[in-house]
């Protein structure tokens, strides 16, 4: 039992990301790359900081800066000098690996028995049960923040940038604008979700981030399939249902490493689970013609 709700607290932790995927994914439609160095790029700095004994509060915006600036380095890289918003993030991401190097200074920095947002607020005896409350805090506050902010006009502006550039552009919006804004916001909630497995699992390592772009990928492919069934529209909905994705990932791996499958094929079962999300409604949009 508990291995599961070890798997409901880790995807809790990547719930941020998988947030910070659906505003690069779903609002902006650009598939952003980037999302795996900044998750590292949160972890190093949560990391080095940690370890240097800094206050919590100082950790969790230094790493969520961090990457923010990023997610606008991609951005700006695509909209200012007119290079492919995929090839961008890809840039960016290639050049994050040396720069989440130095700042680690070596490829793996353990946290054991450093002070940690788990450690510091104690809900529970159990520490299992403690760390879901405190992961489900963080995703609570955060969901009702970006509910918020997706509301008002500046994030009306931002969903309309992403639905048609041609109308925003001629409404006097600039979209270049919107796109830098929104995809800092998305690499700051990546680097976020960076800070809190950091802590979860007590270590960083280099190459967590690879492939990370996958899982939030997937989550939000589900929480897209979940609001089309039910024919969901409101946004606070929405970013529910891209936690809940991130849930349902990770309980399929836990299944999958429960079932004795060799942890080595991890990386292959992500694969293939997303490519059936992705090919799902292909497939009955087939079978449906052949009947």
């Amino acid at each position: 039992m508990d291995f599961y709700l070890q798997a409901l607290q880790f995807s809790l932790c990547l719930g941020t990301m998988c947030m910070g995927v659906f505003i690069s994914m779903k609002i902006f439609n650009i598939p952003d790359i980037t999302t795996d160095g900044s998750y590292t790029l949160g972890a190093a700095v949560t990391a080095v900081l940690l370890s240097h004994h800094y206050p919590l509060i100082y950790v969790v915006l230094a790493s969520m800066i961090m990457g923010s600036l990023a997610g606008a380095l991609t951005a700006i890289i695509h909209t200012q000098l007119k290079i492919d918003a995929l090839l961008s993030g890809i840039l960016v991401m290639t050049g994050l690996y040396s720069v989440n190097l130095i700042i680690l200074g070596r490829s793996n920095v353990p946290l054991i028995g450093t002070s940690s947002v788990f450690s510091q607020l104690h809900f529970f005896s159990n520490e299992i049960y403690n760390n879901l409350i405190i992961g489900l805090l963080f995703i609570v506050a955060l969901v009702l923040i970006l509910t918020y902010i997706l509301k008002t006009d500046f994030g009306i502006a931002m969903r309309a940038t992403g639905n048609s550039e041609t109308m925003t552009k001629s409404l006097g919006i600039n979209n270049n604008k919107m796109k830098i804004i929104g995809l800092a916001m998305a690499n700051a909630l990546t680097a976020l979700s960076g800070f809190l497995v950091a802590q979860y699992q007590s270590f960083t390592d280099i190459n967590m981030g690879i492939g990370i772009v996958i899982v939030g990928l997937g989550s939000v492919l589900i929480a897209n399939a979940l609001k089309t069934w039910f024919n969901i529209k409101s946004i606070i909905s929405q970013l529910i249902l891209v936690i809940f994705g991130s849930l349902i990932f990770q309980m399929v791996l836990a299944v999958t490493l429960a079932s004795g499958v060799d942890p080595n094929l991890l990386k292959l079962v992500t694969a293939l689970f997303v490519l059936l999300i992705v090919a799902l409604p292909r497939l009955s949009s087939i079978l449906k013609k052949n009947k």
